[in-house]
């Protein structure tokens, strides 16, 4: 386990509030009240994905400046800069789901993580519109809204479950294969990354599948269902994380019981 300030309490609790803070005065009071610009990858960028980042990365460096600092938003030249410090950095998110929080469909997170050597040391994810903040350590385990948070699910079987699956992003065969071999009771797509890792810790979605995600999009929940005792890995059976700032695959399971099932019906 990296050393780091975060193993105190107060630096802990300070870190949360202060997150929590800023989503609720920077993106919650923006909801249903923004317009959206399209960035150069299609994707939608809005005042609340801009001052999020701004106002979290000067409340991260004013508290705990050792640390780089690497958004969403920034410069890929930034992001690829602040990956490979030695002190580590933090990955942000400010707006998970922009596409959603655009058009007035209330789910959507803020995510953050901090790298350390190559590792996600802890990760913070909040759901503005339920106040609901996810939380992880490594080595310590993981909470939602400051209770503990345990992976597990009453449905022991496959097609007993609801998988949550972003089609957009699958091999078209593949994605036919789901379409019309359907291995679960249902399916859903939600449109926010960070927030389906977490509903996979919290047992409200019990496998996913997404074809490809950022770093600033999985980091923090790919830790908060690893200390929940969730299990994941990429379509090519390698760690869904990995310290650049490159796409990546995920499967994902709330129990390695549904994992293995899920696992053996996709590389089948």
């Amino acid at each position: 386990m990296s050393n780091h300030p975060f193993h105190r309490e107060s630096n802990w609790q300070q870190l949360k509030n202060g997150l929590v803070q800023l989503a609720k005065t920077e993106v919650l009071v923006r909801f249903e009240q923004v317009k959206a610009e399209v960035k150069q990858d299609g994707s939608l960028l809005t005042e609340a994905d801009t001052q999020m980042q701004i106002q979290t990365q000067a409340f991260l460096e004013k508290n705990w400046p050792e640390f780089a600092f690497l958004g969403e938003e920034s410069t890929l030249e930034a992001q690829e800069k602040a990956m490979h410090s030695e002190q580590g950095c933090w990955i942000l998110d400010p707006v998970d789901g922009t596409s959603n929080f655009a058009i007035g469909i209330p789910v959507y997170t803020v995510s953050l993580a901090l790298m350390v050597q190559g590792k996600i040391v802890l990760g913070l994810v909040y759901d503005p519109s339920r106040d609901e903040l996810f939380a992880a350590r490594q080595g310590l385990g993981a909470e939602l809204n400051h209770q503990p948070l345990i992976a597990k699910t009453v449905k022991t079987a496959l097609s007993q479950c609801s998988s949550i699956v972003d089609f957009k992003r699958l091999q078209p065969d593949l994605a036919i294969r789901l379409a019309t071999q359907a291995p679960y009771a249902s399916q859903r797509s939600f449109g926010s990354v960070a927030l389906d890792w977490c509903w996979i810790a919290a047992g409200r979605g019990q496998v996913y599948l997404h074809g490809s995600q950022n770093i600033w999009d999985y980091a923090a929940g790919w830790l908060i269902l690893e200390e929940a005792g969730g299990q994941s890995q990429t379509l090519d059976q390698q760690i869904v994380l990995l310290a650049k700032v490159e796409k990546r695959s995920a499967i994902a399971a709330t129990t390695p019981e549904l994992f293995k099932e899920w696992v053996d019906f996709l590389q089948n």
